[in-house]
């Protein structure tokens, strides 16, 4: 009867050591945890989360001027991981694992009530990036200054178009450079 409890005590220790283990190689696994881990995977691909609009905050939105007449020819509405405004309003960084989506909408512009007013049409692409701050993908050119940076046309949010953040996406963010290449003066939520 001793050696059956003893051998109980034993597979029973086993199976925990086991559990334990297998923990530890899945939370290694992913070298995000929370959001980022959703829209980042081992090899740092990015991809759009499913569920940004319902779980994420929205910051803010952007009107981009047509070139010839009057009214927007895109609306950018951005939206930020669960976590990454209070984050930011504690310390005045974007925590690591911060993702933000933009997404753009081609704009529709129609005279109306209160004058000229332009509205989001159709979806465009989004815009990803996450805050990067361990240097985790060094051999992926989508990865660097401290983000993963990708866009995602329209047709398919699971695969990226860009191919090296510092030619296809870089040059847009130059002129916020001194603010973490996050154009912060259009987020109020960021300026309070």
């Amino acid at each position: 009867m001793r050696i059956i409890s003893a051998l109980g005590v034993v597979l029973a220790g086993l199976s925990v050591i086991g559990a334990v283990t297998a923990y530890g190689q899945a939370k290694t696994h992913s070298q995000y945890d929370g959001a980022a881990a959703a829209v980042v995977d081992d090899n740092g691909n990015l991809q759009v989360p499913s569920d940004y609009r319902t779980a994420y905050q929205v910051l803010g939105s952007w009107a981009v001027a047509k070139d010839d007449g009057p009214g927007s020819k895109q609306l950018h509405v951005v939206y930020a991981s669960p976590g990454t405004v209070a984050a930011y309003q504690k310390d005045g960084r974007f925590p690591d694992g911060a993702v933000l989506v933009k997404e753009v909408f081609n704009a529709t512009t129609n005279e109306m009530t209160t004058g000229t007013v332009s509205s989001a049409g159709t979806l465009a692409g989004w815009f990803v990036m996450v805050k990067d701050g361990a240097g985790r993908f060094p051999g992926n050119k989508l990865w660097g200054d401290g983000w993963g940076w990708s866009w995602f046309d329209a047709t398919n949010p699971k695969k990226t178009t860009s191919t090296d953040y510092t030619a296809d996406c870089q040059a847009c963010h130059e002129p916020a450079r001194q603010s973490d290449w996050i154009y912060r003066q259009g987020y109020p939520i960021f300026n309070r």
